[in-house]
């Protein structure tokens, strides 16, 4: 296996042998830049409004994503599990979320015997149910359980490409706790760790924790969100950037920060996460109890944190793509190099293939015959990687091959002897 999880010959793909092909127009119903250069590159196939297919290439992304964030959940304690997406209507009838007055975003339907079920729209009162089983003492606790599901919600709109969708994949983590300070802890905890991982994303500077509206227990939760102008949210940010507010809470939140709103300027963005912290509403209304150390029953502190992972994917498409295609950052790029050979004798290009495979690089190599180069070019820019690296006669005749940076305008030409090396300095 490779750093990301990938068996090792999946490192390497021949373009020849990939089934999805690239297309010039995106579908004429589809107006999000993201999905219309997914579609086009071939990373995600439409369904219908809100509901998109994702194949081999966007699966290498989203599974990228997904270890990014797996890394930084199992650091901070997190045990990673998966729940069902059939929900029963008990579970939610407690809380009052089954009411679709409460709850708006069902898709309910019903079995053979007439039992009503959900699809999933989220999973806290389903994880409580769970842990009952398993949590019974202050000892147990705390707990932090999370999940990458499909998550199916009947959204009114779904305008946004994978920014917004009626069906999408989303990491869901829950943190049970004895006492307030415990998940208070947690809770910063949890702060740092998605921190973590929008840096890695490649978006980090251009991403803040927003103050949004409450849940049952506090107020005011916490909202990531990206500045991005395809957003459908609007931040208000200070000059130095240390104070983020989602416009829906302005006055709210810049009255208990004792900051004049005045001194905040809107921005544009796409929420990319959120957390929020429940207290022991939940468990109450459910009747999910620990033994606390004197032998008494107390409800148990529950928060919850998301990530949508097909969300983020969107929101880098349409931050960093250029009139040419996406632009990948290298971590979640589905392959670092794109190699492509021209002309008709690829006998050098299939060296070149074969020596980054033995070196570890993640390479997608355009092996594709009665292709012209122009083509092969456009294509490399429509699918994003982070370098491009060229091997033709004219290449070779000037002394090895082309490497270019996907968003520098011109490349350089590095020497077959060097070239591993070279793409191993820049990686």
């Amino acid at each position: 296996m490779d750093l990301f999880g990938f068996p090792w010959h999946y490192r390497a793909m021949r373009q020849s042998q990939l089934f999805t092909k690239t297309r010039k127009e995106a579908p004429s119903d589809e107006v999000a830049k993201n999905a219309q250069l997914l579609i086009r590159a071939g990373y995600a196939y439409k369904v219908m409004a809100g509901v998109y297919a994702y194949t081999p290439l966007g699966l290498r992304v989203l599974e990228k994503i997904k270890q990014i964030v797996r890394e930084e959940m199992n650091t901070a304690g997190g045990q990673e599990i998966v729940m069902t997406s059939l929900q029963k209507k008990s579970t939610w009838e407690g809380t009052g979320r089954w009411d679709d007055a409460v709850v708006d975003v069902w898709f309910k339907s019903k079995l053979k015997d007439d039992t009503e079920v959900g699809l999933a729209w989220s999973h806290e009162e389903a994880i409580l149910e769970m842990m009952q089983s398993f949590i019974k003492s202050y000892k147990d606790l705390p707990a932090s359980v999370y999940q990458f599901q499909t998550k199916l919600r009947n959204e009114l709109r779904a305008k946004s490409g994978i920014m917004r969708g009626r069906e999408f994949v989303m990491k869901d983590m829950y943190s049970l706790h004895t006492t307030k300070e415990d998940m208070d802890m947690y809770y910063d905890k949890i702060i740092d760790a998605y921190k973590k991982c929008y840096e890695r994303f490649g978006i980090g500077e251009s991403t803040f924790v927003t103050f949004a509206s409450g849940g049952a227990f506090t107020k005011f939760s916490h909202e990531f969100q990206t500045i991005c102008d395809a957003g459908e949210d609007v931040l208000y940010v200070n000059e130095d950037q240390s104070v983020a507010v989602n416009e829906e809470v302005l006055d709210d939140a810049t009255h208990e920060l004792g900051i004049d709103k005045t001194v905040l300027k809107p921005v544009k963005s796409a929420e990319v996460g959120n957390i929020f912290k429940f207290g022991t509403e939940k468990s109450e209304k459910m009747g999910i109890y620990f033994t606390d150390s004197e032998g008494a029953q107390r409800p148990i502190y529950l928060a919850s944190y998301g990530i949508g992972i097909t969300r983020v994917m969107g929101v880098v498409v349409e931050k960093f793509a250029d009139d040419k295609g996406i632009v990948w950052p290298a971590s979640i790029a589905p392959f670092q190099v794109h190699l492509l050979g021209l002309g008709e004798d690829m006998a050098d290009a299939d060296r070149v293939y074969q020596d980054l495979i033995d070196a570890g690089v993640e390479v997608l190599y355009d092996d594709r015959t009665g292709v012209m180069a122009g083509e092969k070019f456009a294509d490399a820019d429509l699918l994003g990687m982070p370098t491009r690296i060229v091997i033709s006669k004219r290449s070779l005749e000037n002394g090895g091959a082309e490497v270019k940076g996907r968003t520098r305008s011109e490349g350089e030409i590095v020497p077959l002897t060097n070239l591993i090396a070279h793409v191993q300095k820049t990686h």
